[in-house]
């Protein structure tokens, strides 16, 4: 008996770019990521164990990058695995607007091409700009995400600042502010001069620099500082208590000496927070520039003196000086020190970490602002999960929910060892600043007459001024596992109900698991967890699967600088969307950084041809 023959089709190497449009067509119009439809049609039992997830929603700044074509693969088979398993899978797309990145791009094409900034378009000229961008980068990463094949319910997409996603934010400021965790205060934050705005903790980007160290001459003690420029505001000298050699100074005395411009008259601090080992044992502060020096100031009720302005201009404390950006009065600082007598010592080349704005790139400078906070020390009552209310919910601090969510087991996160960086993170957490002096984003729903503050989603008057701040973006972010599941329109209820998006909160919250890079653990993990527990008295996900950075071949890190990013749509266009897939999901683990090169993809075409091949060599 002869070997059947196989279809002509098998005869041929694999064409990926004929193949894959019109299998990307067929999974569009059977319609079946949308788990309604798969209950309506049988395929799925109405009864079914719910499977969810939400999509980490790629920034609107530009392009799917490899990272992002990692998370969706990883997602996929995730989604595709359970729905073969007779599940009732839903998995959601959306995109981010990424607020600072987006606006720091549209301002600097803008300047590019006009000469103008934002001051000079206004904020409705901006945000018209912005906006428009941002619809046609939304088009173009909907259109390269269906491309990688991912079987998502595109009839359930969600932006950060559509309507729904708006009502969630400002329910939730509204709901935070009136149970007191949200307040505004004067806090030491992290000011980008470059971008004039704050930034977040979790945003900031150390870079390695070398400078000069200087030791001066502080009356009878040695101090020591790359920042000269910061210098002016020193009237404290702190030192530890137990530090034998200060023994014979106590707390509080006055000592006169010589300093930049003049004769000043500097008091003894003693705090425990010195370390006695760095240098001389001895520091003086900057309260107004360093989160260390404030606490300290704080803790004494010392004076806090500005010297840097918003922009990096020295101020009037400055004397001769003022008027300068720091950068040009450094040098010119140092020389008059030295002109005194008052530098002991220079040692160049010293290498130290500068904290840089990664959303901008501007140099970060501590300052006091006043600014809308989180307290994640303050206790107060979680509402039931079942019904959403507070009666009888258990009182703790957002601080220690995050904690305990994790610690109890309630939400897992994976690979295991990434628990104790989440730890250790919590234990060290501040109060979180949610205000951005950007126009692009949430707008704060505070309103102010006078020195009267009201804190609601619809303006009081005509009398009244909005606050012109705008939220960080991850505050959006935070609510997005039920955001997108209808919170706030739609309550959470004890039973599982019809299926429609009506009814989702119910049937796919919390989600089964949250599949996202290492590197956004505090940025996006930690929030969401805090966002649910206190909004919905619920966990937002059972499991967080982390995994690591897409590398190239070399293993370096891919960046514009290097010249080494590989576009996946451009190599799926060359050899196939399988080869990209397999050759990211090939010899990767969770947690763990893995590599991706042109050759590693061009071996899974080869791979993949032979898959398809397979039914004639079978015949």
């Amino acid at each position: 008996m002869e070997p059947s023959k196989a279809p002509e089709q098998f005869l041929k190497p694999y064409n990926s770019a004929e193949n894959e449009p019109r299998m990307l067509e067929l999974w569009e119009k059977s319609d079946y990521a949308n788990p309604d439809v798969c209950i309506k049609n049988g395929v799925t039992a109405f009864d079914a164990e719910p499977y969810s997830i939400v999509l980490p929603p790629p920034n609107v700044t530009g392009i799917l990058h490899m990272g992002s074509a990692l998370m969706i693969v990883i997602e996929d088979i995730l989604i595709r695995y359970h729905r073969m398993r007779g599940k009732k899978v839903l998995w959601i797309p959306g995109t981010d607007s990424a607020a600072i990145a987006t606006q720091a791009k549209v301002e600097g094409d803008i300047y590019k091409t006009e000469k103008k900034t934002r001051h000079d378009l206004g904020r409705e000229e901006l945000l018209k700009r912005v906006n428009a961008f941002t619809e046609e980068s939304k088009k173009t990463i909907i259109d390269q995400t269906k491309k990688m094949g991912a079987s998502l319910d595109w009839s359930r997409y969600a932006y950060t600042m559509d309507e729904k996603r708006y009502a969630a934010v400002m329910e939730a400021f509204v709901r935070m502010y009136n149970a007191g965790l949200i307040y505004r205060g004067d806090r030491i934050v992290n000011w980008d001069p470059k971008l004039q705005t704050t930034v977040s903790d979790e945003e900031i980007e150390y870079v390695e620099q070398q400078d000069s160290f200087y030791h001066f001459k502080y009356g009878p003690f040695d101090i020591g500082t790359v920042r000269p420029e910061t210098k002016f505001g020193d009237k404290y000298v702190v030192m530890h208590p137990d530090d034998e050699r200060y023994k014979d100074y106590t707390h509080g005395q006055k000592i006169d000496l010589e300093w930049i411009n003049g004769p000043i008259t500097a008091t003894i601090i003693k705090d425990r927070s010195v370390d006695r080992e760095f240098g001389s044992g001895v520091m003086t502060i900057t309260p107004a520039h360093s989160l260390i020096d404030f606490e300290i100031a704080q803790r004494h009720g010392l004076d806090i003196e500005c010297v840097i302005d918003d922009r990096g201009i020295l101020l009037p404390i400055a004397g001769e000086f003022a008027g300068q950006h720091i950068k040009k009065a450094r040098p010119l600082i140092v020389e008059k020190l030295k002109q005194k007598g008052l530098i002991s010592k220079i040692d160049d080349g010293y290498v130290h970490n500068v904290a840089t704005n990664s959303r901008g790139g501007g140099i970060i400078e501590p300052q006091i602002k006043r600014q809308w906070f989180i307290a994640v020390n303050k206790e107060v009552e979680f509402p039931d999960p079942s019904t959403e209310l507070r009666a009888g919910g258990k009182k703790m601090t957002l601080k220690e929910h995050m904690r305990e969510t994790v610690s109890s087991g309630a939400v897992e996160i994976l690979p295991e060892h990434f628990s104790k960086i989440y730890f250790h993170w919590i234990d060290n957490l501040r109060d979180w600043c949610i205000s951005r002096q950007i126009w692009f984003g949430h707008r704060i729903p505070a309103w102010f007459k006078g020195d009267e503050v009201k804190v609601q989603t619809e303006s009081p008057g005509a009398e009244w001024q909005q606050d012109p701040d705008t939220l960080d973006t991850w505050f959006s972010s935070g609510l997005w596992t039920f955001s997108t599941l209808g919170w706030p329109h739609f309550a959470k209820t004890a039973t599982r109900v019809e299926p429609g998006p009506e009814n989702d909160l119910v049937n796919y919250h919390p989600t089964s698991v949250l599949e996202t890079g290492y590197d956004i653990l505090f940025f996006w993990v930690a929030r969401m967890i805090l966002m649910s527990g206190f909004l919905l008295g619920d966990i937002p996900f059972r499991k967080a699967l982390l995994h690591g950075i897409v590398r190239d071949g070399q293993g370096r890190k891919i960046s514009k600088s290097l010249g080494n990013n590989i576009d996946p749509l451009d190599m799926a266009a060359k050899y196939g969307m399988d080869a990209v897939r397999m050759s990211l999901i090939a010899g990767m683990a969770p947690g763990t950084d893995s590599r991706i090169s042109e050759e590693k993809i061009r071996g899974y075409k080869h791979f993949a041809n032979r898959t398809y091949e397979v039914p004639h060599i079978a015949g």
